[in-house]
């Protein structure tokens, strides 16, 4: 069967892959965007039933579309936000092939471009843009051995409290998903240890503006590296329940036990590194930090917001930080459930090109591989510190578009001499 042609394979159809076919169109390139599931399937599929978006609609999107039916300074829910990319693909005419499987490129011998094998034929292309994000094989720590309780889940299998056995939990992580996740089983009336890792922890609100504002004004969004240290620091803040500045000392109030990061296990019993006052301080300096910065900023352009004293007030550290718990008996303390929210690792192991370096990461630079030809694209920090998020997602893709753009321009030049 003959091969099928067309100028840039997009692989993945999440808020990266939607984003890069509207640029690619608007260039009026060729391409097809190949998604083995369905448009933006993470979102439905593969996250707990209540999760809504982490920043507000009015900033969580794409500049040609906003939201239906949600508030701007709402958060979406994660079937709104799937809608919204499915709605935005058929805005654009984006030509997504759902239920198509990529099962490997590799570049083509003694001429440009790349030889895309697929579940329903294969594809010549001259460019291949990787738009499969981070969030690719869940990651869960070797430590305790299968059958050390009756579950052991991913947070990306977590949907509610009723999949789980009765009896307490250990959440392990204090990103985003891992407080939310440990607050729902709270409320829903268990026990709940979280294991609360290096964070950063910005407010949710302040001085009357969400922190998406304030990063924005600030610069903040626009970092090109990360601090030292913060590459891999996951981010404390949610938008459940309409929002909220997350604070472990308020968890700690409402009966979650805080514990340090977790660290082995042997016979029954997990323990944990006591560094858990370290990280509630680093994340509460990172907090005041932004804190100063917006107060500062308030008052260098005379805005007209409201003090908010009340914000810089942190309250005395609860026992649980104050006198940790290193050892913890699973089955004395009626542990049935661990939670894993421990994040995800990448998987291209269906691109077969010299596009990684030696510890197997993509080699490049604002999605620009080593590899002429290879793109990859919805990595945090790909660009800047805002590349993970939804509009961060459209602007990377702009400027790989462009770039895309460019290289055809010199790979056409002197074409009709030949």
């Amino acid at each position: 069967m003959p091969s099928e042609e067309t100028e840039v394979v997009v692989v993945g159809a999440g808020q990266a892959g939607v984003a890069m076919s509207e640029h690619l169109g608007a260039h009026g390139i060729p391409h097809v965007v190949l998604e083995r599931h369905r448009i933006a399937e993470r979102w439905r599929s593969e996250r707990w039933d209540s999760l809504v978006a982490n920043g507000p609609a009015w900033h969580d999107r794409f500049p040609g579309l906003e939201f239906q039916d949600v508030h701007p300074d709402a958060f979406a829910s994660k079937e709104q936000v799937a809608d919204y990319f499915v709605a935005y693909a058929e805005k654009i005419g984006a030509p997504v092939r759902c239920g198509v499987e990529v099962n490997s490129v590799r570049r083509h011998e003694g001429r440009p471009g790349f030889r895309v094998e697929t579940s329903e034929g294969s594809i010549d292309t001259r460019f291949v843009v990787a738009a499969t994000g981070p969030f690719q094989r869940p990651v869960i720590p070797p430590v305790v051995p299968d059958g050390a309780v009756p579950v052991q889940i991913h947070s990306s299998q977590y949907r509610n409290p009723r999949q789980l056995p009765a009896g307490a939990v250990v959440v392990v992580g204090a990103g985003s998903s891992g407080v939310q996740i440990a607050d729902e089983l709270r409320r829903s009336g268990r026990r709940v240890f979280l294991s609360v890792g290096p964070h950063d922890r910005p407010p949710r609100q302040y001085r009357g503006r969400d922190f998406c504002w304030w990063l924005g004004v600030l610069g903040l969004w626009d970092l090109d590296t990360p601090p030292q240290g913060a590459a891999h620091v996951t981010i404390a803040v949610s938008g459940a329940r309409g929002g909220h500045t997350v604070d472990f000392r308020a968890l700690a109030a409402d009966g979650i036990e805080l514990v340090g990061m977790t660290a082995a296990y042997e016979d029954g019993v997990l323990t944990f590194a006591p560094d858990l006052a370290e990280n509630i301080a680093l994340g509460d300096e990172k907090y005041l930090d932004l804190l100063r910065a917006a107060d500062a900023y308030v008052e260098r352009n005379g805005l007209d917001l409201p003090e908010e004293p009340e914000a810089h007030v942190l309250g005395a550290d609860p026992a649980c930080v104050t006198e940790p718990r290193l050892e913890l008996g699973l089955a004395e303390a009626g542990v049935t459930s661990i939670v894993w929210a421990t994040g995800f690792a990448a998987d291209y192991g269906w691109l077969d090109v010299d596009a990684f370096d030696a510890n197997g990461r993509p080699d490049q630079r604002r999605g620009v591989s080593a590899e002429s030809g290879v793109y990859f694209l919805g990595l945090p920090w790909l660009s800047r510190r805002g590349s993970s998020f939804i509009w961060g997602a459209w602007h990377d893709a702009k400027y790989i578009a462009d770039h895309i753009t460019t290289q055809r321009g010199y790979l056409a030049y002197g074409a009709d001499e030949n």
